[in-house]
């Protein structure tokens, strides 16, 4: 019995861990994220790693996978194009397993663009961000 106990007990330990994703490289509300890129995709009606729907419009940022824990989700991060220095504020919504880097973020096409960047300006600009809360 007291075997059958413990392996139920392990294998729902095992679940829940694949289940609730953890980051491995923390995010601190206020540091300045230096060296990474941004990205952008488009939603195509699909849920996010937060389980929601948005619009390609929607001002929303994917996390790095190393970086994403779903307790970010809902959280406001400033993005500055460090080419142009235009500003953006995003909500995370998503995780972004194709990330550069742990300091790299995938926008939305809203978000992309109010970096000041179009499809046709290519596939990543540098950028510096800042989880805000």
């Amino acid at each position: 019995m007291f075997k059958a106990l413990a392996l139920a007990a392990a294998v729902v330990t095992a679940v829940s861990a694949a289940v609730i994703p953890r980051a491995t490289v923390p995010t601190t509300v206020g540091a300045v994220q230096t060296g990474g890129f941004a990205t952008y995709y488009y939603q195509y009606g699909g849920y996010g790693a937060c389980g929601n729907i948005n619009p390609d419009s929607a001002l929303i940022v994917a996390i790095q996978s190393a970086r994403y824990d779903a307790s970010l989700c809902g959280h406001t991060v400033s993005i500055t194009n460090v080419n142009n220095g235009l500003t953006v504020s995003a909500t995370v919504a998503d995780q972004c397993p194709g990330c550069a880097n742990s300091e790299s973020l995938d926008l939305s096409v809203g978000a992309w663009q109010a970096i000041g960047q179009t499809e046709a300006d290519g596939a990543e600009v540098p950028i510096t961000w800042t989880l805000v809360n």
